[in-house]
């Protein structure tokens, strides 16, 4: 089963590119594939304000993009 987040140590002041496509080899960031996305999504840029870690979402149905906010689990339950 694929992981619903990936939890990543972020450096503060430092620039993130999450994937919002979901075809990065790089999970969860960003690796150019989104040029292949017939929807267009392009990553979300996500800027760190302190050292700590985030858990970034790897469903992409998060309604808090990077960031994973459990929509893995409103999925699961309905079956999506």
């Amino acid at each position: 089963m694929k992981s619903p987040a990936i939890r990543v140590a972020v450096d503060a002041g430092k620039t993130y590119y999450w994937c919002s496509c979901g075809l990065s080899s790089k999970q969860p960031f960003c690796d150019g594939s989104h040029k292949d996305d017939e929807q267009g999504r392009k990553p979300i840029e996500y800027t760190a304000i302190s050292d700590r870690f985030i858990s970034f979402c790897t469903c992409k149905e998060t309604d808090l993009p990077p960031l994973c906010d459990g929509s893995h689990r409103k999925n699961k339950e309905t079956g999506k």
